[in-house]
């Protein structure tokens, strides 16, 4: 090794030496190359699933055109029938958009948006926090993410940040501060989004075509001072374990300054993508997954229907089925992915019969098959098929496989390119061993005669070799 060589390592274990502290976790200052240190803390590998919640003024109209998913709609028409409920205020600025009409209609033409708060805040007093958090515990989600501020600019928890122009633009119960107590009080993490980049309150200019979406993020001085305020003070109050911004931040803003607090008050925390910034712990596909295995975390973002917050529109026809549900997060998981799967309460925080539905249902099939989900890190092959053209994934613990069935839970099934020798034992997760029979490259197994409503898991164990 040549004496530069050595004197270049030298410094570059000395500067990782001095970020840490004598006998504790690295510290962090306030530059990108320092911040990129960070590594995404076991805890966010080990979850796989977390409930988003969309709450909000405008769950007090919760009316949107329930116009399809996103991605499947052409974007040229996307935003005059947008069917995120969340996006209301924008909709009804959008003049003879179908929300605009409804809102002249229900409402009045001339009725202003930010008079919903007053019902917001009178319904939110009925709120029981503790059984959101029992559900979603029962649901088998780790983490929780609130809205605490979306686009437009009403926050869930009063601020002592005063409003550049709309004084007392918040929530007269500490929503935030109430949730993130009850969600730790049932063993889960709290996370928190935050609108970053729109504010409809400050910038009123409506949004009609993606490309307007980056033109209307606000990037002045005093709107950076505003927002850095924000987050500083929900994490000073709140201590989130992820801090999940929303459509860029102003460039104003001082990131490395609030990101390297961050991490050195909470060495186990994450920060999103979303701030679109230099240095971020994972991406944030919405209605979207991966189908591949990702060397870099991720985690998909969606609502049960077409909507965030909730929309009074949606109908089952519009909700995913529980089967689907169940073989979207297998997939995610499969590929190194987490689920954050949305709910939209209404005003009162109660939370619809169909949703409520989807996420029992969830947590039903959580309780038999999470052994193979929590945990698991991505097999060599994340996904397969059998003989019959069914979708097979897999995942592993350590020495063990875990395949998943999504068209065939009963009866023989032969699942290709999977090889199990004497040693090896099969069984169902949650049930009892099965008959194996190697055939070739492919394993059949004999099924359970009865069949499983939704994915069957299998346990694969000892002598197995998947082939890539």
């Amino acid at each position: 090794m040549s004496t530069r060589r050595t004197f270049v390592c030298t410094l570059g274990a000395a500067a990782a030496f001095a970020q840490r502290r004598p006998n504790g976790p690295m510290r962090f200052t306030a530059d990108w190359n320092s911040l990129r240190r960070h590594q995404v803390p076991a805890w966010f590998n080990e979850a796989k699933l977390g409930i988003f919640v969309h709450w909000g003024l405008y769950s007090v109209p919760a009316w949107a055109p329930p116009t399809g998913e996103l991605g499947k709609v052409d974007f040229s028409t996307w935003f005059a029938n947008n069917p995120y409920a969340e996006w209301y205020l924008n909709s009804i600025r959008l003049k003879n958009s179908q929300t605009w009409r409804h809102h002249a209609k229900t409402y009045g033409e001339d009725y202003d948006y930010y008079r919903f708060a007053e019902t917001f805040n009178r319904e939110t007093a009925k709120w029981q926090p503790a059984a959101w958090a029992k559900l979603f515990a029962a649901a088998g989600a780790r983490y929780v993410v609130l809205t605490t501020k979306h686009h437009d600019g009403f926050t869930l928890w009063p601020s002592r940040v005063a409003h550049p122009e709309r004084p007392g633009l918040n929530s007269q119960r500490d929503l935030v501060g109430d949730l993130a107590q009850a969600v730790r009080a049932a063993g889960l993490r709290m996370g928190l989004y935050y609108s970053g980049g729109l504010d409809w309150s400050i910038n009123p200019t409506p949004v009609t075509s993606m490309a307007q979406v980056a033109g209307t993020v606000i990037h002045t001085e005093p709107y950076a001072r505003y927002a850095d305020a924000h987050w500083r003070e929900l994490i000073e109050r709140y201590q989130p374990s992820v801090l999940w911004n929303d459509i860029g931040y102003p460039r104003q803003g001082q990131l490395p300054e609030i990101f390297a607090d961050y991490y050195n008050k909470f060495p186990e925390g994450l920060i999103n993508n979303r701030f679109t910034q230099d240095h971020f712990d994972f991406t944030t596909p919405e209605y979207a997954v991966m189908d591949r295995i990702q060397g870099k975390k991720w985690e998909a973002c969606r609502g049960l229907g077409f909507s965030f917050g909730y929309n009074q529109v949606e109908g089952p026809e519009h909700v995913m089925s529980a089967a689907k549900l169940i073989a979207l997060l297998v997939d995610i998981v499969s590929n190194n992915g987490n689920l954050l799967l949305n709910v939209g309460p209404r005003p009162d925080g109660s939370i619809s019969d169909i949703q409520q539905d989807r996420l029992t249902k969830l947590g039903e099939w959580m309780a038999r098959n999470g052994e193979g989900i929590y945990g698991s890190t991505p097999a060599a092959n994340p996904a397969g098929k059998t003989a019959d053209g069914g979708k097979v994934n897999f995942t592993r613990r350590g020495d063990t496989l875990y395949a998943f069935l999504h068209d065939r839970t009963t009866g023989p099934v032969t699942i290709e390119n999977l090889f199990l020798d004497s040693a090896g034992k099969v069984s169902v997760l949650g049930g009892g061993p099965v008959k194996t029979t190697q055939k070739g490259s492919a394993l059949q197994v004999e099924l359970p005669a009865a069949p499983a409503p939704y994915t069957l898991a299998l346990k694969i164990e000892n002598g197995w070799q998947l082939a890539r």
